[in-house]
C-alpha cells in the first residue's frame, strides 16, 4: 500500500475451523480478520458511538492476496481511514505477519455511515470526522475541486 502509517493493529487467533484442508487460512476468512479490525479501530477512535442507531456499512471491498497464511502463523490486522468524504469513507487494512512483519493480504474499502433507524446513509458527524483525523495525526476530509 502506498506510504500509510498503520496506528491500528489487532492481533488476531487463527482458529482451527480457519484453516482449510490445504493447511492455510481459507480465503474467505480474512473479511472476518478485516471486519474484526474495523470493529476495534471504531470502537477505540469513535467510543460515543451508538450503534443501536448508526451504523457503517460496506460499500466496496477489493483484496488482494499476496502470501498464504497457516494455521501455526501469528498475524494481525491493521486499519487505517485514509480518506474522508461526506457520507463515506475509505478503509486500508492489511494482515501481517507479527513475527516477520511480512504482509500477507492487503484490503481496500469504501465504507457508508448508515442510519438504522431511517434505513438510509447520512452523513458522518464532526465528532467522527475530527476524532478519526486526531487519531490519525492529518486532515483527512475529501478535497473539494473547483
Amino acid at each position: 500500500m502506498e506510504e500509510i502509517k498503520f496506528k491500528h493493529t489487532l492481533p488476531l487467533q487463527i482458529r482451527f475451523n480457519d484453516v482449510d484442508k490445504f493447511g492455510h487460512v481459507n480465503n474467505t476468512v480474512y473479511f472476518s480478520f478485516y471486519d474484526l479490525g474495523k470493529t476495534e479501530y471504531f470502537a477505540s477512535v469513535c467510543p460515543n458511538v451508538d450503534w443501536e442507531k448508526d451504523g457503517i456499512v460496506v460499500v466496496h471491498i477489493d483484496v488482494d492476496f499476496l502470501t498464504q497464511i497457516y494455521g501455526s502463523d501469528h498475524v494481525a490486522v491493521q486499519t487505517a481511514v485514509t480518506e474522508i468524504g461526506t457520507k463515506s469513507f475509505q478503509l486500508a487494512q492489511r494482515v501481517i505477519d507479527i513475527e516477520s512483519g511480512e504482509v500477507k493480504c492487503i484490503c481496500r474499502s469504501v465504507m457508508v455511515t448508515f442510519d438504522l433507524e431511517n434505513h438510509e446513509s447520512k452523513a458522518l458527524t464532526e465528532e467522527w470526522v475530527n476524532a478519526i483525523c486526531t487519531y490519525e495525526g492529518k486532515d483527512l476530509r475529501r478535497k473539494k475541486h473547483g
